[in-house]
């Protein structure tokens, strides 16, 4: 592994370290200032948006959640990465996620000023 995809994979690291503390201002600050997230039902154009649809998730129905996010593909080409993941989030109480809740998600990751962040995210079920 080289160290780019080292430091994309560690931007996911930091992602669910917020998540897992509730923290949708860190959770936020991973994305570039336009990064849209598309999941079903849902589209967020902007790092506000994100940080308001986490804020909001946080203390409502994924309060005490956490998330899981294994990448099964990581490309890095220049200042961007593709990054192909199964995914799942973990509610309060749960020792897993089922598998009706599983997800596959694309990530399109831009460095920036030497930091990697996210600038787009989708999901869709993975059954």
């Amino acid at each position: 592994m080289n160290s780019d995809e080292t430091a994309v994979r560690e931007v996911f690291e930091r992602l669910y370290k917020a998540w897992g503390d509730g923290d949708a201002d860190a959770f936020a600050d991973l994305y570039v200032e336009d990064a849209t997230v598309v999941m079903p039902g849902v589209f967020n154009r902007g790092r506000e948006a994100v940080r308001g649809y986490m804020a909001a998730a946080f203390e409502g129905p994924l309060k005490g959640s956490r998330a899981v996010d294994e990448p099964q593909d990581v490309r890095v080409h220049g200042d961007t990465a593709i990054v192909v993941s199964r995914a799942g989030i973990i509610m309060a109480g749960e020792q897993e996620f089922p598998p009706e809740r599983e997800r596959l998600a694309t990530w399109v990751l831009s460095r920036r000023d030497g930091r990697w962040l996210v600038a787009a995210y989708a999901n869709a079920p993975a059954r």
